[in-house]
């Protein structure tokens, strides 16, 4: 074996003459390419006035003295283009990009730009373990749109399962709103993250609300009902003629829902 197996570094042989030579090959091989940095990976014919030492990803189709050369590392040393094969994980920083790229086998790319699909574990500023495979810890997370609709999807695998947004305090649950054991849609609240109340539920079949809890609405004295302009809502007047009620809006003014008298 007369080199390297993988940097290709000549060996000094037996009773070689001349053994410097061999010997300083081998020192310029590896200031080219160990601690790789590039100036560039977009040129396809060599720079006019190449400073010693400088090196260049060679991008396609090359021509002139890189021709031949697509892909490969080119050196200038000691006045003369030599050339490198990268190997499959060799990395270089592209200065003038100010990215790491590396060569994944058939491309130089940039890292992280690749496909991590799939991926076991991802953490963002945190710590991804096997019940949270993705783990992120920031201020705002942001999942845009790509030119019209995003949507989230929660799949759960089936009905009795659970599909759902928790929210924490200090790591104890305190809301929880989706597919809780079943298809209907729960808000779900917590006062120590163990007892579990649903406030309103949502029937999957036929889209009724349900309160599960008493239902507080804001109370209203006579002389300061709001507006009544717009029908359909509901309020409770804590004064009204006859003992306090509970109060619709027609659109035009407001009436006792037990009878559809007047509130004065």
């Amino acid at each position: 074996m007369s080199d390297t197996p993988n940097l290709s570094l000549p060996y000094i042989a037996a009773a070689q003459a001349q053994k410097h030579i061999t010997h300083n090959e081998a020192i310029r091989a590896l200031d080219a390419i160990v601690q790789l940095s590039v100036l560039d990976k977009d040129l396809t014919v060599p720079p006019i006035s190449p400073v010693d030492g400088e090196r260049y990803i060679i991008a396609s189709p090359a021509t002139g003295a890189w021709s031949g050369k697509d892909d490969q590392i080119a050196a200038w040393q000691d006045g003369a283009w030599i050339f490198y094969t990268p190997q499959a994980g060799w990395l270089a920083f592209v200065i003038d990009e100010g990215e790491l790229v590396v060569w994944d086998g058939s491309s130089w790319v940039v890292t992280g730009a690749g496909s991590i699909n799939p991926a076991p574990l991802i953490g963002v500023n945190a710590i991804a373990d096997i019940t949270n495979r993705l783990a992120i810890s920031s201020s705002n997370t942001l999942f845009n749109h790509e030119g019209s609709d995003h949507r989230i999807k929660v799949n759960k695998n089936a009905t009795t399962d659970t599909g759902s947004f928790l929210f924490q305090t200090n790591w104890s649950g305190r809301a929880e709103i989706g597919l809780t054991g079943d298809d209907d849609f729960h808000f779900k609240v917590s006062g120590d993250g163990t007892s579990w109340n649903d406030s309103f539920i949502i029937n999957a079949t036929s889209g009724e609300p349900n309160f599960a809890q008493p239902l507080s609405l804001k109370q209203y004295s006579k002389s300061s009902l709001p507006s009544a302009t717009t029908s359909g809502r509901i309020i409770y007047v804590h004064d009204a003629s006859g003992g306090a009620c509970v109060a619709c809006c027609d659109g035009s003014s407001w009436k006792r829902i037990s009878d559809d008298s007047l509130i004065n």
